[in-house]
């Protein structure tokens, strides 16, 4: 994981909210030293497909990149999700995961 802090994107109108979600989740569980950055993100995806979290899953499977989980073990864990979450949740984490993909690959 960066030495960058991940912004909440609501500072504007939730400024504590901002602050805690830096200082406790980004800044302090994110950093604990029992799992590295990529486990913690990989269980992070996979906490997200499974629960339908559409809006917050673009950003973590970013972060998932960044953190070296690669695109295949991505793509392996939504298919073995389907069977765990349910088809619908896997196939909208498919066509998240490809446009994921895709702006990373604009990024470059």
């Amino acid at each position: 994981m960066s030495d960058q802090p991940m912004r909440a994107p609501w500072g504007d109108i939730a400024p504590r909210l901002t602050e805690i979600t830096d200082t406790i989740l980004f800044d302090d569980v994110w950093r604990r030293p029992g799992l590295s950055p990529r486990d913690r993100s990989l269980i992070t995806v996979a906490s997200l497909v499974a629960l339908y979290r559409v809006n917050e899953l673009p950003f973590h499977l970013g972060k998932a990149l960044e953190n070296g989980v690669t695109r295949d073990e991505l793509v392996e864990a939504v298919t073995h999700l389907a069977f765990y979450s349910g088809w619908p949740t896997a196939a909208t984490a498919i066509g998240i995961l490809r446009q994921v993909f895709a702006d990373a690959t604009d990024d470059r």
